[in-house]
């Protein structure tokens, strides 16, 4: 009996082994990546992600340095629990297209919702309004309006055009690489709605405090956008801030 089970030791070991190499003790195969060139995760345990510090002057420089890295960029939104759905680089023609971009969805650091919602944009550029909208539009709301934010309403990111929808200028627009936003307004809690074409003076539903909020977003949006135009600007922000979040420098 006992020289039948030792002859059996060879056998059982290498049925064990092939079991670990071929069962649950072989490692996990690397995760795919579902776009080349592009990384399949981007979760990071972050400490003190950008978009949960307070706005400073070196804001706009962080965002062009996190932004500059696609799996970095990812990896910000994430740790922040803003939801980010990155698609293929395309082209669309010479000039216009979407690179290391995605779709914006809800942040779940917040209640405010975009409307229309899941906006594509460039990373960089979802990354610089998740910061503006957590850091200085829903703040200067409560300080200045006594109300919460519950919809953020924008013209859009993406438009395959030239600056001033084509007016005067041949010069391409950030639009055309989905990497500028046009905020237009917002409705509080308490049912107002505050817009850019109404409030900008003042004269609006919000009253002076309207044109307050106003200013301040814009100015603080300044720390954070490479470009950032308003009503001051030109007839044609009338109704909207062009915030762009390229590395340029240019507010107003």
């Amino acid at each position: 009996m006992i020289q039948a089970v030792r002859s059996h030791w060879p056998r059982a070991a290498l049925l064990v082994a092939l079991a670990v190499l071929t069962g649950c003790g072989r490692a996990a195969p690397p995760p795919t990546t579902p776009y080349p060139g592009r990384p399949s995760r981007y979760e990071a345990p972050l400490v003190g992600a950008l978009i949960d510090q307070r706005v400073t002057d070196q804001t706009r420089a962080a965002v062009s340095r996190e932004g500059a890295s696609y799996g970095q960029c990812l990896a910000q939104l994430s740790a922040s629990r803003v939801t980010f759905s990155p698609v293929p680089n395309r082209t669309n023609s010479a000039v216009c297209g979407l690179k290391e971009g995605g779709v914006l969805g809800p942040d779940m650091g917040t209640v405010a919702r975009m409307a229309p919602g899941d906006v594509e944009m460039t990373c960089q550029t979802a990354l610089a309004l998740s910061i503006w909208r957590r850091q200085v539009l829903e703040p200067a709301a409560r300080e200045i309006l006594g109300s919460d934010v519950v919809q953020i309403d924008h013209f859009g990111a993406y438009a395959c055009r030239n600056v001033n929808n084509g007016g005067v200028s041949n010069r391409v627009s950030a639009h055309a690489q989905a990497a500028a936003f046009d905020f237009s307004g917002v409705r509080l809690r308490d049912g107002r709605r505050i817009t850019v074409l109404a409030d900008w003076n003042g004269d609006g539903p919000g009253g002076a405090a309207g044109g307050r909020f106003m200013r301040r977003i814009r100015d603080d949006a300044c720390r954070i956008f490479g470009t950032t135009l308003s009503p001051d600007y030109n007839a044609v922000h009338r109704d909207h801030l062009h915030l762009e979040a390229t590395n340029t420098q240019f507010c107003r």
